[in-house]
């Protein structure tokens, strides 16, 4: 079932040169089809590099646009090559991309529509190296969106996300933010919708060369989360006492 099904990597790239052809080559080529690489005007060589790894698909923004418009650029690519799947992999190899088989294989058969590896199930996080202090924001953050959101995820800030066409056809991930905080309006879009998601554990590397944001656009980000988790609660009770009185 999943080999009938149009795989596509997409890779929001920003300074991933020391990082680009490690993950690059570790993707599962028997299955997946197309990779896609959004550049978000990086000042080291990650375009030149994804070209002469064998890229075809190489989109360059002339400016930093953000985390979010980043992620856009790689869907609406994704859609426009016909994608059934669409895997949204950090190229900073903090994550192992010989998980595609196992996030694709639950979508192509109906399991779930939307797959996102997981650092904090098992022991990944704090034994790939994650700072203890991310580990313990990543947790608190996600306690609180539990249960504004009413889910059970382990986390909700992974970098590794896998959907099907459906979802990004059906969710406006277009009217978004441009920054990190897009992640998390998008998959309250996704459980606006009525998609479950599934995790699965995702064992991680942390170096030097892992993406992260400084200390102020960190709290700026937890505070968004906050925000966003808010809005998805205030929207939900809002429809249940309509309901009510309807």
């Amino acid at each position: 079932m999943i080999f009938s099904k149009k795989i596509v990597v997409v890779l929001p790239a920003y300074n991933a040169f020391n990082t680009l052809k490690e993950t690059y080559t570790e993707i599962p080529f028997d299955i997946v089809d197309e990779v896609v690489l959004v550049d978000d005007n990086s000042y080291d060589n990650t375009i030149e590099l994804a070209r002469e790894i064998g890229i075809k698909h190489v989109i360059k923004h002339e400016d930093n646009f953000g985390y979010g418009a980043n992620q856009k650029s790689c869907y609406r690519k994704a859609l426009s090559l016909d994608a059934d799947i669409i895997i949204m992999l950090h190229p900073d190899y903090q994550y192992s991309p010989k998980l595609i088989h196992s996030m694709s294989y639950l979508i192509a058969n109906n399991v779930y529509q939307v797959v996102i590896g997981s650092r904090i199930l098992g022991k990944g996080a704090l034994k790939g190296g994650m700072p203890i202090y991310k580990y313990i924001a990543n947790r608190f953050l996600t306690f609180i969106q539990n249960i504004l959101i009413n889910q059970k995820l382990s986390e909700y800030h992974t970098g590794y996300r896998a959907f099907s066409r459906e979802v990004l056809q059906n969710i406006a991930f277009e009217k978004n933010s441009n920054d990190f905080i897009f992640d998390n309006q998008m998959i309250c879009q996704i459980f606006n919708k009525g998609y479950e998601v599934a995790e699965i554990t995702c064992p991680t590397k942390y170096s030097d060369d892992s993406s992260s944001i400084n200390f102020k656009r960190s709290v700026i980000y937890g505070l968004g989360v906050i925000k966003v988790s808010i809005q998805y609660f205030l929207h939900k009770k809002r429809i249940l006492l309509c309901n009510f009185l309807n």
